[in-house]
């Protein structure tokens, strides 16, 4: 690294050429560990706590609501499309592709005369912890036990959770889950949930529990779940707590080598992870975005990261991230920062899946102006490098907004880069890495599981 080369030239000079060569000291290990817990005290970062157990009736049925794909309109995708175990909870592709399509994971692609979905579908590992913002844009967000803020959001109110929250919106959104007029099924037969105007969600939901109340077998799943509630009484807040539980229960994943680190194991960590750690927390000061307890989460930043897809938002094909909900114009191409546990197993990464690596995300921050004029295409998969918006006149509002952090380079070289990137695969629970076990092997509706 430069520092200790430096101070091993600054030793030659002082003690002259001799016949001995002369080694800079070695950092012991209890100097680093003594840095890193000073930097970890200082931010207050502290293990994640478990879980109080989800109750199992609604664990089941929420497993067998979110592989069901009785939930959408066309009957051809379920939350577990684009939300894979094999790919960590998400899709493995740069922008979503919801109903209408064809494949699976990476290869999904749309059907015709269909579209991406504008923004990546995010990871859902350890989403039951709670980060306070949810979706890309932040438009809703839970900061404690029924505390629950939508933006221009048609969300019923008192919901228990964001989590809760978070579940009633796919199946009313046309991309992802519900379709278009005209649509047929699988059984071809016609899709009513697409039937319905886009202004009535409450009667959306309703025709989804309709689907459901005429399964007898969720019929029963239900009763078990919520026994206090008659079939004529079941709400889409049923299905929504169900699939919260589910996956509060099962994406949980926090015991990472960092994890083993907090709770005072200072062999969890190798030397190179503990120098990115302290890149991280001092010297690069990742930490003054990545914080809290899931070290992202809750807040934004315009970082410059590409512009891919069709756009979301008033200024289509641009994604304005938070600055397109209303009196947020300061925020303008600013996204929800995500959180970095298990960060290592859920690429492509950023809004739009602009880098295909962590390598490729940290050679970004290093210098972000550079990274902005000089992107390359060929990091997307061949249907969406036409779709990359690098026109000086984009780059140029897009720099108006940069957080001030990025507008010059950071001055890493490639050791401080590479004990980043070790850092960040730290924080991985091994238990993260094989999800099979949480797929069911049937569903209700006796429609397939998987593709």
């Amino acid at each position: 690294m430069k520092r200790q080369a430096a101070w091993a030239s600054l030793c030659l000079v002082l003690l002259g050429c001799g016949e001995d060569v002369f080694e800079p000291p070695v950092e012991p290990q209890a100097t680093l560990d003594a840095q890193l817990r000073q930097d970890l005290a200082a931010w207050g970062t502290m293990p994640i706590g478990e879980l109080s157990p989800q109750p199992p009736a609604q664990v089941e049925l929420g497993r067998a609501l979110f592989f069901d794909k009785i939930l959408s309109g066309n009957r051809d995708v379920a939350c577990a499309t684009c939300h894979q175990p094999g790919q960590a909870m998400a899709d493995g592709r740069s922008l979503a592709v919801g109903t209408g399509a064809a494949g699976s994971g990476p290869e999904r692609t749309p059907g015709a005369g269909r579209s991406f979905v504008p923004r990546s579908a995010p990871s859902l590992l350890n989403v039951g912890l709670g980060t306070g913002y949810l979706l890309w844009d932040g438009r809703l967000s839970s900061f404690g036990r029924g505390q629950v803020f939508s933006e221009d959001l048609p969300l019923p109110p008192g919901l228990p959770s964001g989590l809760v929250a978070q579940a009633f919106l796919p199946v009313i959104d046309r991309g992802e889950m519900r379709g278009e007029p005209g649509d047929t099924d699988v059984h071809g037969q016609p899709n009513e949930l697409a039937l319905l105007d886009d202004d009535e969600p409450d009667r959306i939901w309703g025709a989804v529990v309709d689907r459901l109340r005429a399964v007898p077998e969720y019929v029963d799943m239900f009763g078990s779940a919520f026994p206090e509630v008659s079939p004529n009484q079941l709400r889409y807040e049923h299905v929504a707590r169900a699939l919260a539980a589910f996956e509060r229960e099962a994406f949980t994943r926090s015991r990472s080598p960092f994890d083993r680190y907090l709770d005072r194991d200072d062999a969890a960590l190798t030397t190179v992870e503990k120098r990115g750690a302290i890149l991280f927390f001092r010297q690069v000061g990742c930490v003054s975005c990545h914080n809290g307890p899931m070290l992202g989460g809750q807040g934004f930043a315009n970082v410059g990261m590409p512009q891919v897809g069709p756009g979301e938002g008033p200024e289509p094909p641009l994604d304005l991230g938070r600055g397109a909900l209303p009196q947020n114009d300061f925020y303008r191409f600013a996204f929800r920062i995500p959180p970095l546990r298990n960060v290592e197993l859920t690429a492509p990464y950023t809004h739009a899946g602009a880098y295909p690596s962590l390598e490729a995300v940290v050679d970004h921050y290093n210098d972000v102006p550079a990274a902005m004029r000089n992107y390359d295409v060929s990091q997307l998969e061949p249907s969406l490098r036409g779709q990359h918006h690098g026109e000086s006149q984009t780059l140029a509002d897009v720099f108006e907004t940069l957080d001030g952090r990025f507008r010059g380079p950071l001055g890493l070289d490639d050791t401080e880069k590479a004990e980043l990137v070790a850092f960040l695969k730290s924080l991985t629970d091994p238990a993260a890495r094989d999800l099979a076990s949480i797929v069911p092997s049937r569903v209700p509706s006796e429609l397939p599981v998987g593709n």
